[in-house]
């Protein structure tokens, strides 16, 4: 059977948030995501923000979350999403210039790639990742045919 869906890559997160404000500050601000359009809702209350990670990866910001924050890394839900980077160590020091508090400071991960985790407002766990050619992943992407 394939199991190939033509896809090219994950498109956009989407995030519930409580508080739409402090969440622009973080995404828009500290991490420099460009905003890209607004959607309102038929009241014409805002309903989402969209931002650009990468010319084709984006972020959805959801208004009305409820709750102080996400679940921990232990509930059942997405655990974390995960951005990659060239150079770690230099996205991890313009993370600090941002005012961005590094959970986990750099780091080698089990799996053989270099590691940083930070959290948003409403306690999204985001890890940034280098790619290292001897990395669990990347043996698996050269095993498949990747590039």
């Amino acid at each position: 059977m394939d199991t190939k869906l033509g896809l090219s890559r994950i498109g956009h997160v989407a995030l519930k948030v409580a508080d739409i404000g402090r969440s622009l500050e973080f995404y828009r601000d500290r991490l420099g995501f460009a905003e890209m359009m607004h959607l309102n809702n038929d009241d014409g209350s805002l309903w989402l923000v969209y931002l650009r990670i990468t010319d084709t990866q984006f972020i959805e910001l959801f208004t009305g979350g409820q709750g102080v924050r996400a679940p921990g890394h232990e509930a059942t839900a997405i655990n974390h999403f995960c951005l990659e980077c060239d150079d770690l160590d230099a996205t991890a020091i313009r993370l600090r210039e941002a005012g961005v508090t590094l959970t986990v400071e750099p780091k080698l991960g089990l799996d053989g790639n270099r590691q940083c985790w930070i959290e948003d407002p409403d306690g999204n766990r985001i890890e940034f990742m280098q790619m290292c050619p001897d990395s669990m992943q990347a043996d698996a992407i050269r095993r498949l045919g990747g590039a």
